[in-house]
């Protein structure tokens, strides 16, 4: 799931409906002018009950613009040319299973609930076919609707457009911005999936084949995605994993079947100089020197600078929450000695931090990034729902960090699962993160760390566009 619930969209998405959301939903795809465009829905309602269309259009323009294709009889002649055109007939299932694919990946068992609109064949709406091309469907209707449609706001001047793809060990990141022409970012889409690249890299030395395959589902409609939104070239950046594999050609191949650049493949010391521009950018010059602690899954990086998004020390460690997850812990929860075993191996490459960035006690300010930092805030706050805008930027203390790791350490992974603000995936990894947190603020007396969502991923996007 994505990052992108804001209590904000939740009241623009109620507006542009009309009435109140039925299902836990995600802005998945933004105007250029701010407002949610296509909202990625959960497969299943508030009852539990199956919910049919799980790409929404929401923009009232854009559903203008649609109704009038539809009324037009635009529908009527596509399904004529479904039973005749053996070709486009195909294309069409393809999407249909392309999309149940897509549900079956947000929650098991739901694959039955059908394709683009809830349908299994044919053609049911154009507003349904439209957002899955917009959210990267592989919809050779919604192309078909795109092309007819759009400028949605032709008011609007296009601006520059990029697209960055964070690879991580255990996530696959989007972000697509525009620089308008007055210079102003504004986020298109931002999207998150937990693909388990990197599960067993730090005991095999290799990527699972079956693991690159299933990130690549992943990418594929990333890349689809960006394409559809007019972003002419998708940045394929790629971390811990990749780098650390001897095999590294299946993830390389696998993205060029989708894109015409290869993946970088960056070290840690430019991984953790991407992590500070993004993490720190804006923050005032006088809070400095800020220490910046990025947990990834395969790696852990602290950089220090004085000036916000400028890295001057900085070291990227061989530790990070599903490497110590493989190391350490065995049992569901965690026992004791494995608790005990996970403390010992966070502190050796503490140990290792501490001399490679000598300035590390000096830090004023103490950043942390990463879907741990920001799942503990969550947690701390007791929100029902991970609300970026209620996270991002905020204190979490020493105090709370521990209670929050003490709790979640007594959890069984299905427990930490259940938790309303936890991604899919995060649970089973989210101790061993969070206890790189709470190590490195008692190590180092932190009180209290200012929670960031802003993070490589956005320091990518800074760094396509030569900002700070």
């Amino acid at each position: 799931m994505s990052r992108e619930h804001r209590a904000s969209d939740v009241e623009v998405v109620r507006d542009q409906l009309g009435r109140e959301p039925t299902t836990r939903f995600e802005v998945i795809v933004r105007c250029p002018l701010g407002h949610p465009l296509v909202i990625r829905n959960h497969p299943l309602d508030d009852r539990g009950d199956p919910f049919p269309t799980m790409f929404w259009l929401t923009c009232p323009d854009a559903i203008r613009a649609v109704s009038r294709l539809e009324a037009g009889g635009e529908i009527g002649g596509l399904n004529e040319r479904y039973e005749v055109d053996a070709a486009f007939r195909a294309a069409v299932e393809r999407a249909h299973a392309e999309a149940a694919g897509e549900r079956e990946r947000m929650a098991a068992g739901t694959r039955e609930g059908g394709g683009v609109g809830g349908t299994r064949r044919g053609i049911k709406c154009l507003h349904a076919h439209y957002a899955n091309h917009l959210a990267g469907g592989d919809d050779v209707v919604g192309a078909a609707v795109a092309r007819s449609v759009e400028p949605i706001h032709p008011e609007h001047a296009v601006g520059e457009r990029i697209a960055v793809v964070d690879q991580g060990t255990h996530s696959c990141r989007l972000l697509v911005m525009e620089r308008a022409i007055d210079g102003t970012l504004v986020e298109l889409a931002n999207d998150m999936v937990i693909t388990s690249l990197g599960s067993g890299v730090d005991a095999t030395g290799a990527l699972d084949p079956a693991a690159v395959a299933r990130n690549e589902q992943v990418l594929a409609r990333y890349v689809r995605r960006a394409r559809a939104l007019g972003a002419p070239t998708v940045r394929v950046t790629a971390t811990s994993a990749v780098r650390d594999a001897s095999n590294r050609e299946l993830y390389v191949a696998s993205v060029l079947r989708h894109t015409d650049t290869e993946p970088r493949v960056i070290d840690g010391v430019e991984e953790a100089r991407l992590s500070f521009l993004g993490g720190t950018h804006g923050l005032a010059t006088e809070d400095g020197p800020f220490l910046l602690l990025d947990i990834g899954g395969g790696s852990t990086e602290f950089v220090v600078g004085r000036v916000p998004g400028r890295a001057e020390q900085r070291v990227s460690t061989q530790m990070g929450s599903v490497r110590l997850t493989e190391r350490a812990i065995t049992t569901d929860p965690p026992a004791a000695a494995e608790l005990e075993q996970l403390r010992r191996l966070i502190e050796d490459r503490l140990d290792e931090a501490e001399l490679a960035v000598p300035e590390i006690h000096t830090a004023r300010t103490f950043v942390a990034v990463s879907g741990t930092a920001t799942t503990f805030q969550a947690i701390a706050q007791g929100l029902d729902r991970d609300d970026p805008q209620l996270i991002h930027r905020t204190w979490l203390s020493l105090g709370d960090a521990e209670r929050v790791l003490d709790d979640l350490s007594r959890m069984t992974t299905d427990e930490r699962s259940a938790l309303p603000v936890m991604a899919p995936g995060r649970g089973g990894v989210i101790v061993a993160g969070g206890a790189i947190l709470v190590g490195t603020m008692r190590r180092f007396g932190v009180q209290r760390a200012l929670v960031s969502e802003d993070d490589i991923l956005r320091g990518l996007a800074y760094d396509a566009l030569g900002v700070g």
